[in-house]
Formats: structure tokens, C-alpha cells, sequence
């Protein structure tokens, strides 16, 4: 673990990731950039989603929109799960209405289809975008915030198995089924895509890293799909070597885990991963997680996105209570899955401005 001395003081939320206990928490919430606020709206009329991610103007700006209004304590990187198997020749359409739609990876001709030594040239314009925005956040001040500096930087990727999902699915869903039969009945198939994703996760995240990403997050955002034995060997297993892979080559940079849905098992997840922080879905109960995770790791979470789309004072009281349930703990305070679009720009800022109480 890093000493504090070489963390920068304002840096709050990477203290907190490096296991200070701050109060009040650091916070900055999933899915901050995005279409509840008008000026993404605005950058949405103008590109399609992936010109957006691939554009480096582009991506910078909408990475550091919520930055600018609220002063959040984390940026995340602009971007999408699905630039890896794009990169790797995927076939990738965003459609309005219905989300993702791919090549569906169903045998071992598509898979082997997949090149990832396009990942490099393909995904340079987004670690261009990380490079132009550790610039902005640690450079004079340039993006209208109060404390120039204060923000800390985050990659992420999509962990193998969610990728998994709509690689092979071809499309968003509930259940997943396809994914999920296929990792019982063609498990040497399904074992070779989860290895190709495991290596390429890894691989991209230290690049994020080496462009100027701080910290980082796996979002595994369908592993509560799977029964224990699965779950263990396709979200705990692949999260593991990702962290070990980045470690060795990256040991101060920390490691955010998101096993979304993963109720009892977000323990054993925490504990064999070996990640610095695990996040927490909306179902989760901080007060009991806490007593079941290894003090050293921290906390991240929890408020229903739904509480914030409400507003007023059930999101104060929901806010509140979190707040408390991480008190004496390295914990940063999120949601348990994105803001929802439709939510009220105005809900947000009273939400940042309760967690700031100090009181």
C-alpha cells in the first residue's frame, strides 16, 4: 500500500482507495456522464455513441462534465464494456431502443475470428483520452472546478464474464441463457473465450494505467447469474489473475470490483480476488457486508439509483444511513448501479451536497 506521502492530500478519493477512513466519504457516482444531463444531451445529438467514445475531444468532455457541475471526487473514463471485443473485430452497433447488437460468438470459427493484436491500434484514441484528462484534472485549472487537482482518475473495463455475456448472447438481456448454457454444455469453448478476455482485460487495464488512469474498476455487472461453482470459476477466478497481472506490473495502483448481484458471495469475492475495493449493489446491506469483509479492503456504495430519481427527503434519509453504515471504514460513497437518465440534474447536486454535510 502506498504511503500517504505519496498521495496528494486534495486527491480524497484515492486516499480512501488506498484505505484512509475519510469524513465525510469521498464520493462520485456510476454512470455520472450521462443522459440526465442536458449538456451530454447536447454532445449526444451531435455523434453517435461509439464516434463519442472514440473521439478523444469528445470523450474528455463528457468525462469531465459532471466534474465541472458537481466537483466529484472521481472521474471515469467516458467509454464503454464493449470497446474490448470491438477492438478485437466484433462486429458492435449501439441501437436506439434496444442497446448493444453483435456478432454473436457461438462456435470456435467465431472466436476464432476474434485478433486480439488489433486491441493496441484500435484502442489508442481512448488511451489518448486518459492521458488528455490526467492533464486537465492535475493541470492548472482549466476545467472550471474549485480544487484543480482534487479529482482522481479512473479506468475500467467490463470483467470477463459480463463481456462474456454479450459477446456470445449478441445482445442485452435478463438471464443470459445462451451464456450461461454454454458455459455447462461446451465448457472447453467457453473456457477459451474466458481465457481471451481474461488476458486482453488485463492487458488493457495497464495500459489504461500507463496513460494516466489512477485507479480502476472491473465491473462484472451479470455475475450474480451464476450459481456458487460458476460463480467462483467464471467471475472470482478471471478477477483474480486481472488483479494479479496488474500488481506485478502496477503495485500502487488500487483496484476497484463490482460483482454486481452477488449477495452472500461478494465476501469470498472480496477476499480472493484480491482487489482494494469492492462495490456494492443496491441489495446490499453495508452494516453486514462490513463485518464480513477483511478490514483492509474498502467499501463502495450503495444508493438505489431510484432514490435519487425521487429525490427529496427519501434520498436524504437512503443517503444518509449509507453514509453511516461506512463511517470508520474506507468507504466511498456510489450508487448501486447507474444513474438512471431520466433523473433530475437538480436531485443530483442535493444528493453531493448531503453527502458533503459534515455534520
Amino acid at each position: 500500500m502506498m504511503t500517504d506521502q505519496h498521495i496528494p492530500s486534495a486527491k480524497r478519493l484515492l486516499r480512501t482507495l488506498n484505505g484512509e477512513a475519510l469524513w465525510p466519504p469521498p464520493m462520485w457516482l456510476m454512470r455520472q456522464a450521462g443522459r440526465f444531463l442536458p449538456e451530454f444531451r447536447a454532445m449526444r445529438a451531435k455523434a453517435d455513441f461509439l464516434t463519442r467514445c472514440m473521439t478523444p475531444d469528445i470523450a474528455t468532455e463528457l468525462t469531465l462534465q459532471p466534474i465541472k457541475r458537481f466537483g466529484m471526487d472521481g472521474a471515469i473514463l467516458f467509454s464503454d464494456i464493449l470497446i474490448l471485443p470491438w477492438a478485437m473485430g466484433q462486429s458492435l452497433e449501439f441501437v436506439e431502443g434496444k442497446g448493444p447488437v453483435l456478432g454473436a460468438i457461438r462456435s470456435e470459427q467465431d472466436l476464432a475470428k476474434l485478433d486480439p493484436a488489433r486491441i493496441a491500434e484500435v484502442t489508442a484514441p481512448v488511451l489518448e483520452t486518459l492521458t488528455r484528462l490526467r492533464t486537465e484534472l492535475n493541470g492548472p485549472d482549466k476545467i472550471g472546478v474549485a480544487q484543480p487537482g482534487a479529482t482522481t482518475l479512473l479506468g475500467f473495463t467490463g470483467a470477463p464474464f459480463t463481456v462474456a455475456c454479450y459477446m456470445v448472447e449478441g445482445h442485452g438481456s435478463r438471464e443470459f441463457a445462451i451464456t450461461r448454457q454454454m458455459a455447462y454444455a461446451e465448457p472447453v469453448l467457453f473456457d477459451r473465450l474466458m481465457d481471451l478476455l481474461t488476458q486482453t482485460t488485463a492487458e488493457y487495464l495497464c495500459k489504461q494505467i500507463e496513460a494516466g488512469a489512477e485507479a480502476v474498476m472491473l465491473f462484472d455487472s451479470w455475475a450474480g447469474l451464476l450459481s456458487p461453482s460458476e460463480f467462483r470459476k467464471h467471475v472470482i477466478a478471471p478477477s483474480r489473475q486481472i488483479v494479479q497481472t496488474i500488481k506485478a506490473r502496477h503495485p500502487s495502483t488500487r483496484i476497484i470490483g463490482f460483482p454486481r448481484l452477488s449477495g452472500v458471495l461478494v465476501a469470498e469475492y472480496a477476499r480472493e480476488t484480491g482487489v482494494d475495493v469492492v462495490a456494492l449493489d443496491t441489495g446490499a446491506d453495508i452494516k453486514i457486508v462490513r463485518s464480513m469483509v477483511p478490514e483492509h479492503i474498502g467499501i463502495q456504495g450503495n444508493l438505489d439509483p431510484v432514490a435519487v430519481l425521487a429525490g427529496g427527503e427519501a434520498m436524504k434519509r437512503e443517503a444518509l444511513a449509507i453514509r453511516e453504515a461506512g463511517r470508520g471504514r474506507a468507504h466511498v460513497f456510489n450508487l448501486g448501479h447507474g444513474v438512471l437518465p431520466q433523473t433530475p440534474v437538480e436531485h443530483v447536486a442535493e444528493l453531493v451536497s448531503t453527502i458533503r454535510e459534515t455534520a
